[in-house]
């Protein structure tokens, strides 16, 4: 069966400080983390790659990730556009980035038509995650009448960052492993205990650092792009709606579908260790987490 990775490197970095940070140089031969997704990916049996990124950002990729990979897999760009909106809709002018991640997945649904696997550009996932959603995805053992989806669950204690606050989806788990909800989180912060959530005033509230969260590591089947256009429509015309900083994120639209009993999303549970580049000092980090591995023998130190 044909399987897909989605990559979504479209974001405008705000937080990282200058640059493009999907596209920072940062394992021993200059690789981004998007190299290492794709060996994961590649190795686990996904055999086409779909870049969501920005139009100015295309010969960028071109003279990096695409060079790199010399042909080793199929791939594929489309484009996250602001004012990609459904006809008689328009942007604020005010407006300055895109939809969020709803809408950069909904960008695939002309070249996407297989299960597919989606991630974020600047996170390191480890390799666990990717070989459970493949096998998932290509077994297909959802609940009849339902959409099959999954999702990779890394436990909260894993993906903090030592150089400031995170956002991550908390999920809420059945007794058989299906995701019933995600409560997005902000201002998540590491503590000498474990981990909390971090207030204005430098209050922390504690948090368990053993819960299961989304990294925007997602298995869909094509089916999911006819209701992310439906309900792209729904979200512009809410009436609570910040025309100027609104998202419309994939945490959202699953729980949605959860909720009205449409989907049922299986929680992969994965120990790897994630890690990203959320700020510049975020970099050595990386690099050194990244070396480590090569050394280790879990990569090559020449990927392709």
């Amino acid at each position: 069966m044909n399987t897909t990775l989605v990559i979504m490197a479209a974001g405008m970095g705000s937080r990282f400080g200058g640059g493009i940070k999907q596209l920072e140089p940062l394992g021993p031969e200059g690789q981004t983390l998007m190299e290492y997704s794709i060996y994961d990916a590649m190795k686990a049996g996904f055999n086409k790659v779909v870049f969501i990124t920005r139009r100015e950002l295309l010969d960028r990729f071109n003279d990096s990730v695409i060079k790199a990979l010399g042909g080793a897999v199929d791939t594929e760009f489309v484009f996250q556009e602001i004012d990609d909106l459904p006809e008689g809709y328009t942007v604020d002018p005010e407006r300055s980035k895109p939809w969020g991640t709803g809408q950069a997945i909904l960008a695939c649904k002309d070249v996407v038509n297989e299960p597919f696997l989606v991630i974020n550009a600047d996170d390191y996932y480890g390799q666990k995650a990717f070989g459970a959603i493949h096998d998932h995805l290509v077994k297909g053992e959802g609940a009849s009448g339902k959409y099959d989806f999954c999702m990779a669950g890394f436990v909260l204690g894993n993906t903090l960052s030592d150089n400031g606050s995170v956002t991550r989806g908390v999920c809420v788990v059945d007794d058989k492993g299906c995701l019933q909800g995600v409560n997005e989180t902000g201002d998540i912060v590491k503590t000498e205990t474990g981990a909390g959530t971090e207030a204005e005033d430098g209050t922390v509230t504690p948090l368990d650092d053993k819960s299961q969260v989304s990294m925007n590591m997602w298995g869909f089947t094509p089916e999911i792009f006819g209701e992310l256009e439906k309900r792209f429509i729904e979200f512009l015309d809410d009436p609570d709606l910040n025309p100027k900083k609104g998202e419309y994120l994939i945490p959202t639209v699953v729980d949605q579908l959860i909720k009205e009993g449409k989907a049922e999303v299986k929680v992969l549970d994965t120990p790897d260790k994630w890690f990203g580049v959320t700020y510049q000092a975020d970099r050595d980090l990386v690099k050194a987490a990244l070396k480590k591995l090569v050394d280790e023998g879990c990569y090559p130190e020449k990927l392709f």
